[in-house]
């Protein structure tokens, strides 16, 4: 007992803390900063990204955050704990004009030093001093992170730029000296204009970077600052408080064209409101009495009154910056490939350019053409390119993805959905509308529907479930039902719901519970269910429970509608190579005129399926499909098969549970989307692919070219510059991406699959 208790104690106080990380030039870094994290006793896990500089560490609550800082600065880095919701921003954009500054001064400071290239003179003693300012002021950042690298008995794009540099430096030092200054060929030029232009990269690359990650700006700049609240003493009182004041059930005022502070429900007033920022849904929502409003959202033309139901952290808009944030800074599997050649990357430059030097002087070269080769080969290599290959591609693509509604909330979620090969829907609520209506209602013999109906309604009274909200509208139209209390109410997973009503023991439920309780069901009444069925309707059956027997009492039929883009979708991912298929815990009938209507093959139609029942359908079509399979839904009921399913899609038009178990959300209950998933997850797949082939590529054919003196030590140095700053523009072509996906205002109904009888 004590030791469940204590392992119990233990998975409590686990936490997640962030800490930005300076000092990190390539993926060699990234290895190295998570390796002294995981040393660390209590740390659980540790991932740290190179594109935003952050590492996230999971760890007990015993893990101090200065035992973390400490780590890392052992290892040659700086390390500060990420405080929620600070405003960095201003912090990195003085930053980046710093650096742009610097740049500026150095590449001023070394344009004289090309004057010898063009047939002017300038003395070797000035050439000495401006390239020594450069050296060592302008790369000092070099020296400071190859020291830092050598330290910790490793490697880094810093160790090659400072090797390469401070050898060209030297060599110009000691020719001049040599030569006492006359007649020395120098090389002062050469070191300087690699500083600068790796100097300029670095700066490019910063600047680039700090765009993939304007989607996560963007989404806090929602938030506004104040909120207009109606005063809790004096409710004829509104005034203005900081946003953090703001509590649950306090009602807040936003007059037309103010940005909507908190998510709430509108109390009072009518109105449209812009939630395109929040949902990618591009037409304003209408909204009055009972509507759920979301924080960051845009009001439109009337002044609305809005209870507050969530504030701080667990508003929508806190979610979404939490679960795209997440996204960007995990890693994906394809990313470990990346680590495994860092790894040996630095040492083997390094040999690589000794081998050069040796060859070289071997083969009768001079010390000053050996040199300079070696040292192209060191400024060549180019390990921060393959360090931000696929960051930045997964941040630029997790970026314009939430901003059309489809929040990503892993990076191997985001890998896993380029290759489905089969995406698996939910029915209720993913490709219907979800809103079903009572469309008959016969009592079994014996009994009255009036009575019937009241024992149905006070069932389903306290449910949410949408077949449950049709009776209960059903009973109030009917004046003549009465109005039944029920207690002790009870859900039975993938059956249905009982309650006590007036001392009776009442259950509606599928045909599959009124198996399984061996009910007496009328002839009359099973005729009609199977007609019923047959025409797509879903029927549930009202139980009476005794000790003696389970009595029938009425059947109930409901209907749905398609939702209005769910055939277009299922076409388009025809078109992109994915097959569909329907589970659904309804009835066959109902199953099969859903398939019918959007053009999903009848062997591919799962009904009738429990909960488990559908992790167990979506393990079968991994077996059939030979590939990745994806399952979207919006219920609880669908949340084993999200969890089962390679990559799970689910509509945050649902429930929480559901979101929960999913990789992906969709903002909006379109299944359209779910194509749009896929397609953003296969482009931003294509450019991790395209990064890591010119990564590469600009290694494979640079270093022999260096090896053999083809390539110029000032050429090398752009080319290294110029690969990063290619990597990261390749990335942010990933920002034109717009989801296919039309706006379609759901409230309207889509083509019926069935009439009422």
């Amino acid at each position: 007992m004590s030791t469940e208790s204590s392992t119990q104690a233990s998975t409590q106080a686990a936490r997640t803390a962030e800490f930005a990380v300076s000092g990190m030039t390539c993926a060699s870094c990234v290895m190295r900063v998570e390796k002294v994290l995981k040393r660390v006793p209590g740390v659980e896990s540790v991932a740290v990204n190179l594109a935003t500089e952050k590492a996230t560490v999971h760890a007990s609550a015993a893990v101090s955050d200065d035992q973390l800082v400490a780590a890392v600065a052992k290892a040659g880095y700086e390390a500060a704990l990420i405080v929620p919701e600070a405003p960095a921003a201003a912090a990195v954009d003085a930053g980046v004009d710093r650096e742009l500054i610097a740049v500026l001064v150095a590449a001023l400071i070394t344009l004289p030093l090309l004057a010898p290239m063009f047939g002017l003179q300038l003395d070797p003693w000035l050439q000495l001093a401006l390239a020594s300012v450069v050296q060592f002021g302008f790369g000092a950042r070099f020296y400071v992170g190859g020291y830092r690298a050598v330290r910790a008995l490793a490697g880094n794009m810093d160790l090659l730029v400072a090797l390469g540099t401070s050898a060209a430096w030297g060599l110009s030092v000691y020719q001049m000296l040599a030569h006492r200054g006359m007649g020395a060929h120098l090389f002062f030029e050469a070191s300087a204009v690699v500083i600068t232009l790796v100097r300029f990269g670095k700066w490019l690359e910063t600047r680039a970077r700090r765009q993939t990650s304007a989607a996560i700006r963007a989404l806090n700049a929602l938030r506004p600052a104040t909120a207009r609240v109606r005063d809790r003493d004096d409710p004829a009182r509104e005034r203005d408080v900081p946003l953090a004041d703001v509590r649950i059930g306090d009602i807040v005022i936003v007059r037309p064209g103010e940005r909507v502070p908190v998510d709430g429900i509108v109390r009072a007033g009518r109105t449209h409101i812009d939630e395109s920022l929040i949902t990618g849904e591009s037409l304003p929502v209408a909204k009055e009495s009972g509507a759920r409003t979301t924080g960051g959202s845009v009001n439109g033309e009337g002044a609305i009154e809005i209870e507050t139901t969530a504030i701080g952290t667990e508003t929508t808009l806190a979610r979404i910056i939490r679960l795209v944030e997440s996204a960007q800074a995990d890693k994906a599997p394809i990313q470990r490939l990346v680590e495994r050649v860092a790894a040996v990357f630095v040492p083997a430059i390094l040999a690589i350019a000794l081998v050069t030097l040796a060859g070289w002087l071997w083969h009768g070269a001079g010390v000053e053409t050996a040199l300079l080769n070696a040292v192209a080969v060191l400024v060549i290599a180019c390990p921060c390119a393959l360090g931000l290959a696929t960051p930045t591609a997964i941040m630029a693509g997790t970026g314009v993805a939430a901003r059309q509604g489809i929040l990503i909330k892993d990076a191997q979620a985001l890998e896993q959905a380029h290759a489905v090969a089969i995406v698996a829907f939910d029915k209720t609520g993913t490709l219907t509308v979800g809103r079903p209506t009572l469309v008959e209602f016969e009592a079994a013999p014996g009994h009255t529907r009036e009575e019937a109906l009241a024992l149905a309604a006070a069932v389903q009274r306290s449910s949410e479930h949408p077949l449950a909200k049709a009776v209960v509208a059903a009973a109030l139209d009917d004046p003549d039902a009465p109005r039944f209390e029920a207690s002790v109410a009870r859900a039975v997973a993938g059956r249905g719901i009982e309650a006590n009503v007036n001392d009776r023991r009442i259950a509606i439920g599928s045909g599959r519970w009124v198996a399984e309780l061996g009910a007496d069901v009328p002839p009359s009444l099973r005729e009609r269910a199977q007609a019923l069925e047959a025409r797509g309707n879903t029927v549930s059956w009202l139980i009476e429970q005794t000790q003696a027997r389970h009595e029938v009492l009425a059947l109930l039929a409901f209907g749905d509608t398609v939702k209005p883009t769910a055939r277009a979708a299922i076409e388009r991912l025809a078109a992109m190579g994915v097959q569909s298929a329907l589970i659904t815990g309804d009835n066959a009938g109902s199953a099969q005129a859903v398939a019918r209507a959007l053009g999903i093959p009848a062997e591919r139609v799962f009904a009738q399926t429990l909960p488990d029942d559908k992790a167990r359908v979506v393990a079968q079509l991994r077996a059939s499909a030979k590939g990745i399979v994806a399952m979207a839904g919006d219920g609880i009921n669908d949340a084993p098969a999200l969890a089962a399913a390679d990559v799970g899609i689910a509509m945050a038009s649902g429930t929480d549970v559901a979101m929960e178990a999913a990789g992906i959300t969709l903002m909006r209950g379109d299944p359209a989307l779910v194509a749009d998933a896929i397609d953003i997850s296969r482009r931003t797949y294509r450019k991790i692919q395209q990064n890591l082939f010119w990564a590469f590529v600009y290694n494979l054919i640079g270093i022999p070219l260096a090896a053999f003196g083809l390539l110029d030590p000032m050429f090398a140095g752009a080319a290294m510059a110029f690969s990063s700053v290619s990597v990261v523009t390749n990335a942010l072509l990933l920002r034109n991406w717009r989801a296919q996906a039309g706006a379609v205002d759901e409230a309207r109904a889509g083509k019926p699959i069935t009439r009422p009888a």
